[in-house]
Formats: structure tokens, C-alpha cells, sequence
């Protein structure tokens, strides 16, 4: 007769639990810093044999988990990986915490206001707070838009590593308006500027007449974790009035950062 004592604290291992640990730490191994990596890097981050890690990487890529680089010589994360932390961040901490900031700043501001986090090369709504005098629509949060169009984009691209950012930006650039930023240098030069400033702005580069300030939000670690911004139409939000919403959307970026554990 079986133990069922001695079975329920020493437990057989499920079948396929070490094949899931190991896939798990392939996944794992790519970060912000090295977003793509060889087998042979995988092989030596992983601990595995050439063969199960190939294995491996092959199921994961049928999934949608992994992904060949452009070159064939790499592996990156995949789609699928990339939908996946989009539904943990838009049921993050960040959105619960950031709420009442960003009501507070549509209210004081007039405008539409939203904290959104980088994935991959786009920018993602997690949270979204509308003023009386915004235009009634739907609700924007998780929708993904090309970072550089964007003024949140621009502030967490202006964050990243050279490495990372060069890993993650490739011409030709989408463009989703006539005046958004066409080329590599030009939004070299453009994030330069922002590093330069503290905010970025997005003068109808997302949407024809449609313009956005944005600042960045950081986490306990330091690290730009989101960014903040509001926005407009360009008739009630020129330049110069973009810059007036400066002090409001610092005060809620301060305060979300703050709550995240940042304590410069």
C-alpha cells in the first residue's frame, strides 16, 4: 500500500519539469543589454549541451516564444514573449499605483494623460486617465504604437543603453504621420536632445494634429521603468503650451516614481 505521507514530502518530479526549467532559463538568459544572443552565448549562459539547447530553441521558435534574428545568427525573443509581458505589465503594480496621479494631472492639465512602458521597439498604454475637455472615445490602454512617433517613446529610448537601443531600431522607421522622424540620425539627434532636457515632445509625428509631452517615471533601481505624458489636439496644445503642462506632469511622474521606491 502507498505511502501517502512519505509521497506527498519527498514528490516525484512531473514529467517534462526539467525540459520546462530549461527552457525557462533559455528565455531568461536575454535581457535589455543583450537582447540577442548566439547558441553558442545561449549554450554558455544556459548550461546546456549544444543539441538540447538547439532543441529547445526550436520548440520555443514554433511557439512564437523565440525568434531568429534578421541575420539567421542570432536568437531573440520572440512575438508571443513579447504579448505575454504586455498582459503582465498591463496587470502590473504600475497601473493600480500610477492611477490617481494621472487623474490628478488630467484634471490640472485639461488633457488626456498616460503612462506607457517599452516593448520591443513599441511604446504600450498601461494606463489612461481622460479629462472633461478630452474628446470621448475608447479606452486607449494597450494599444502599441512605434516608440520614436511618440513622446513617451522618445523618453524611454533616450534612456536605454547605445547597444540596446541600436538592437531595437532598424530602417527604415515606421511612419504613422507626415512630420514623424524618418531616419536613424535624425532620431539620434533627436534623443540626444531629450537626454538633454528631461522630457520629449511628439509635435503630430504620432497623428496628424496631434501633440504630446512626455517624461520619464523611475523605479527603486533608478532605471526609467515608464513614462508619463499628455496630450492633445495641436490647436489647443502648441509647443509653448505643451511646456506650460511641464510642472503638472513632473509633479505626477515625481509622485509615481516616488511610490515605485525612487528616492532621488
Amino acid at each position: 500500500m502507498m505511502n501517502y505521507h512519505s509521497t506527498m514530502s519527498n514528490p516525484a518530479p512531473y514529467s517534462g519539469t526539467q525540459a520546462v526549467r530549461r527552457a525557462v532559463g533559455l528565455l531568461k538568459a536575454f535581457s535589455e543589454a543583450r537582447p540577442e544572443l548566439t547558441l553558442p552565448e545561449l549554450v554558455a549562459v544556459s548550461g546546456l549541451n549544444k543539441t538540447t539547447a538547439f532543441r529547445l530553441l526550436t520548440a520555443l521558435a514554433a511557439e512564437g516564444l523565440v525568434a531568429r534574428s534578421e541575420e539567421g545568427a542570432a536568437w531573440r525573443l520572440g512575438p508571443e514573449a513579447i504579448a505575454l509581458g504586455a498582459r503582465a505589465l498591463r496587470s502590473s503594480d504600475l497601473r493600480a499605483v500610477s492611477r490617481p496621479f494621472l487623474e490628478e494631472l488630467a484634471r490640472r492639465s485639461g488633457e488626456t494623460a498616460t503612462i506607457e512602458t517599452l516593448v520591443g521597439a513599441d511604446v504600450l498604454i498601461l494606463g489612461e486617465a481622460r479629462s472633461r475637455e478630452s474628446l470621448l472615445g475608447a479606452p486607449s490602454v494597450g494599444t502599441r504604437w512605434p516608440a520614436h512617433a511618440t513622446s513617451t517613446g522618445k523618453v524611454l529610448l533616450a534612456a536605454l543603453p547605445e547597444p540596446t537601443r541600436r538592437s531595437l531600431l532598424r530602417a527604415p522607421l515606421a511612419r504613422p504621420a507626415r512630420r514623424t522622424i524618418a531616419t536613424l540620425a535624425a532620431l539620434r539627434r533627436e534623443l540626444a536632445q531629450v537626454r538633454s532636457h528631461g522630457y520629449a515632445t511628439a509635435l503630430g509625428e504620432l497623428e496628424d494634429g496631434y501633440n504630446a509631452i512626455g517624461v520619464p517615471v523611475r523605479d527603486h533601481d533608478s532605471r526609467v521603468a515608464a513614462a508619463v505624458s499628455v496630450g492633445g489636439p495641436s490647436a489647443r496644445l502648441p509647443l509653448e503650451r505643451l511646456r506650460d503642462r511641464l510642472p503638472a506632469l513632473r509633479r505626477a511622474a515625481d509622485g509615481i516614481s516616488r511610490r515605485l521606491g525612487f528616492a532621488g
